[in-house]
């Protein structure tokens, strides 16, 4: 098998392994799965009981990786996530307790819950993949991921994330409701007494290891982006940067994190190259919160999703 019908297969297996714990969140688990082979980390955003917090587990339980979670509330101190070096009595000496952020996949929780002096402590683990105590640098796995959530309806008692840390997401995937039959297939389910949670029942034993999922993101660099795709890429984001309706637009940065999608989204897909297809298809969750409309455009109705449709109409599509 080679390494594009390789990652093409993982996607099928995942597909038929989480249909019975994911109803009707398919674009919300490529997107994800998207985002975790690419290398980045992701905001999810969607009112409760939606299955952010599943979504994370699953993946997790699917790739046998570490899991942990942070309850974001407004007394979270940094030192609670990070950890911090603690004297020991007996050896006469200071220990480091490392904090709930050493894992593989770590679910932050809610949050925008938190004051920015403890959303901050996640800024070096997701830029760097290494945490600062008291001077000396720690590593974290190579395999380290973020899965964030957050309110959108809630804003009381709310901490905004600044522009800086909402760079460092690759993706804001939003999740909508299930559409009908999907909800009731999760009704169908409970009444039969299964409990969509129960992880180890549903999905009983991994189907990747650490150790390909690490090879995956090698193989992707085998996916060929030509120059009039990476041409595509760079007036997508120059456009972000009208100053008639954005305070701010895309970074050069961006601009790499929608490439690396797009090519993650190519290979899941079974393709050899990107297209611009999926470029298009990845360009919301990669931008959507990195573009700040001026306020004049936020009350004409104008939303980041809606400018973000308008320029991938305008921008020429390379053939």
């Amino acid at each position: 098998m080679d390494k594009a019908a390789r990652v093409h297969d993982v996607m099928a297996r995942f597909r038929t392994a989480t249909v019975k714990v994911i109803m009707g969140q398919d674009t919300a688990l490529e997107e994800l799965l998207t985002c975790f082979l690419a290398g980045g980390h992701v905001l999810v955003e969607g009112v409760p009981g939606l299955g952010k917090t599943l979504l994370a587990r699953t993946l997790a339980r699917l790739v046998d990786a570490d899991f942990r979670r942070i309850q974001f509330t407004p007394d979270l101190l940094p030192s609670d996530i990070v950890g911090t070096n603690m004297f020991n009595m007996q050896t006469a000496s200071f220990a480091l307790h490392k904090g709930p952020i050493f894992t593989e996949i770590l679910l932050a929780d809610e949050i925008n819950r938190t004051p920015p002096k403890s959303q901050a402590a996640l800024l070096e683990a997701m830029e760097e993949r290494q945490v600062t105590i008291d001077g000396a640098k720690n590593a974290l796995p190579d395999l380290f991921f973020v899965v964030a959530t957050q309110n959108p309806v809630e804003h009381e008692g709310t901490y905004p994330l600044p522009e800086t840390q909402l760079d460092r997401f690759m993706m804001k995937i939003v999740v909508d409701y299930p559409p009908p039959d999907a909800e009731l297939a999760i009704i169908r389910s409970y009444s039969r007494g299964v409990d969509l949670h129960d992880l180890e029942t549903l999905i009983p034993a991994p189907l990747l290891s650490k150790e390909e999922v690490m090879e995956i993101r090698k193989d992707l660099l085998q996916v060929i982006v030509r120059d009039p795709i990476m041409e595509y890429i760079r007036e997508i984001i120059v456009e972000t940067r009208d100053m008639v309706y954005a305070q701010l637009g895309a970074s050069p940065r961006a601009a790499v994190a929608l490439l690396k999608a797009a090519r993650a989204l190519a290979a899941l897909r079974g393709e050899a190259f990107v297209t611009p297809d999926e470029v298009k298809e990845v360009a919301k969750p990669v931008l959507r919160h990195r573009v700040i409309l001026k306020p004049e455009a936020l009350i004409d109705g104008l939303t980041p999703d809606y400018f973000l449709d308008t320029i991938l109409r305008s921008v020429p599509v390379p053939r």
